[in-house]
């Protein structure tokens, strides 16, 4: 069975133990990471591995061995519970051993907890997970956290006090934020607010999030939307030192530009091109995008489009021989002139 949406959410909010198996898989690794984390730990609770209930085995071992797998899910241990075979790292390859295992399961069984990379419609292993009568198959994407999502993370960290402005707040950092990050923030706030009745503000979720270098990727290309030159060689030096490649920023900036250039060329205006927008923008981002793209028309955004791909073949060139990053510099500035221009 296939879930998605909300059946998902609830599902790792409240993992089902009679289920024989789920897969896991997403192109992102870190975020089938962070569900897999949940989905086991409330399956085999804080204890479970350092009480072997639970047995890790990844891709490359199940095919050199392919009982392992039935053995971890038949195994009987020393301590009572519910117990877990995780297979990471899986593929098609490994589709006829899972399913022979998932054939064989029974009530009692360890439950088969298997991650994958990004897996095609066609995919057997998906396939198999998405047909079985007992198994379920969910695919995890990098959009940015839900409003049921980010309440029940809130609820789980114990802030049910959360204003409207705050709310936003936070989605905003679910969008920017890698989710084990997120996760930081919700606990630090948790922390922060201990004892505290009153309603979580804006002020406290920007004091417990993390100063990142995506951050400050945000602001030198604010900076650059907005006309500001001046300001740009110095973010662009301190982002430099940071280790920021010139191709991260120039893949950053055209992100940035497409999204301008969809809401300056939206038939009913850039407030209606935020209505259209997929994924959606959120809380200060989405004000600040919004006044961004009323400042340029559609025509200047498509020429900058054009002046950043320019700069990308620049810098990919092999008889370039001026510094990458100066070549973007000097690019961010011409954008900038350019959103000045009369």
């Amino acid at each position: 069975m296939k879930l998605t949406g909300r059946d998902a959410q609830a599902f790792f909010r409240k993992p089902d133990p009679t289920r024989a198996g789920v897969l896991l898989y997403g192109e992102d690794a870190m975020r089938v990471a962070h569900r897999r984390q949940e989905v086991i730990a409330a399956l085999v609770g804080p204890e479970g591995e350092a009480e072997m209930r639970l047995t890790r085995i990844s891709g490359a071992e199940l095919r050199r061995d392919p009982a392992m797998l039935l053995d971890a899910i038949k195994a009987q241990g020393f301590f009572p519970g519910p117990r877990v075979a995780f297979v990471e790292e899986a593929g098609d390859g490994l589709a006829d051993i899972v399913s022979r295992a998932l054939e064989d399961w029974r009530e009692g069984d360890a439950q088969v907890i298997v991650t994958a990379g990004q897996l095609a419609a066609r995919s057997k292993l998906r396939k198999l997970f998405e047909g079985h009568r007992n198994a379920l198959a969910i695919g995890i994407y990098s959009d940015p956290p839900g409003r049921e999502e980010i309440e029940a993370a809130l609820s789980k960290a114990g802030l049910e006090q959360v204003d409207r402005a705050a709310f936003d707040a936070l989605e905003a950092l679910g969008r920017a934020l890698e989710p084990g990050d997120f996760r930081q923030v919700l606990e630090k706030l948790a922390l922060y607010k201990l004892d505290d009745p009153a309603p979580l503000t804006p002020e406290e979720v920007a004091a417990c999030a993390p100063a990142s270098i995506e951050a400050e990727l945000d602001d030198v290309l604010n900076v650059v939307a907005e006309g500001r030159s001046a300001e740009i060689g110095p973010l662009v030096q301190r982002l430099e030192g940071q280790g920021v490649t010139p191709v991260t920023l120039l893949i950053m900036a055209m992100r940035h530009f497409r999204v301008l250039y969809a809401l300056a060329s939206s038939p009913g205006g850039p407030q209606a091109g935020l209505q259209k927008l997929r994924p959606p923008l959120f809380g200060p981002r989405r004000d600040r995008m919004l006044r961004q793209a009323q400042g340029w028309s559609a025509d200047r955004l498509e020429a900058a489009l054009g002046m950043l791909m320019d700069t990308d073949l620049s810098i990919r060139s092999a008889g370039q021989r001026a510094p990458a990053m100066a070549l973007v510099e000097r690019g961010f500035v011409r954008l900038a002139w350019l959103r000045n221009r009369r």
